[in-house]
């Protein structure tokens, strides 16, 4: 039998700590630490070494980014943990802050999603399996972004549709199921949305595609 996975969660708010830990617990993962400030939580990650840190983006003792720093120290201490960042209000630069340069195992949720105990379940499992979960709504706000000379101008309806999708973390399987349409008519998007980017078409694997995107949006 597989051990349960293990998860240090980070958030001010007791009640809210306490409602997450409880969707986290209902769904078999273990929460071997629960703090409320970004001190703590990176001792917490550093002495538990847990498959994921779930944490909201501010936390004392500035009431800041101080989640966001703390995952970053934890991320340079321990890549292979996994990380999910919860967020009151929707700002794209966290996202890509938090992406940086892996998307790896990297999750950003709005905190009005963890309301639905099966989002955050989902995107805990995909972060420790080591794809991306971002939030839906930070990805519509990068591609709503203008530029002078925009380059999304130039993609159809539906590439918009699938580079929103690969930018979530879904592979061309997980789009194709989206969107009702074949594997193979995901590939030929995805050759498009490249080409027009002007993004490289070698770049292999679903990460390497989020992470190209990201950066780009984020330019």
């Amino acid at each position: 039998m597989s051990q349960p996975l293990r998860a240090v969660l980070g958030e001010d708010q007791p009640i809210v700590r306490e409602g997450i830990a409880t969707i986290l617990r209902h769904a078999g993962i273990d929460v071997v630490a629960s703090v409320d400030n970004a001190v703590d939580l990176v001792r917490a990650a550093e002495e538990h070494r847990p498959d994921v840190v779930i944490t909201d983006i501010r936390m004392p003792p500035a009431l800041e980014a101080d989640g966001l720093d703390a995952v970053r120290k934890i991320r340079a201490a321990r890549p292979e943990t996994a990380v999910i960042v919860l967020s009151q209000f929707l700002d794209s630069s966290y996202a890509l802050d938090l992406v940086g340069d892996d998307p790896s195992g990297v999750g950003y949720l709005l905190k009005e999603k963890v309301a639905s105990p099966q989002i955050l379940i989902d995107a805990v499992e995909r972060v420790v399996a080591r794809d991306s979960a971002l939030d839906p709504d930070v990805i519509s706000a990068l591609l709503g972004r203008k530029r002078p000379e925009d380059p999304l101008a130039a993609l159809t309806p539906k590439e918009r549709e699938v580079l929103a999708l690969m930018a979530e973390g879904h592979s061309n399987t997980g789009i194709s199921e989206k969107l009702f349409v074949s594997v193979a008519a995901v590939e030929r998007h995805v050759t498009g949305i490249f080409m027009k980017l002007g993004l490289s078409q070698t770049a292999s694997g679903q990460h390497r595609r989020v992470l190209a995107v990201l950066r780009y949006l984020g330019q």
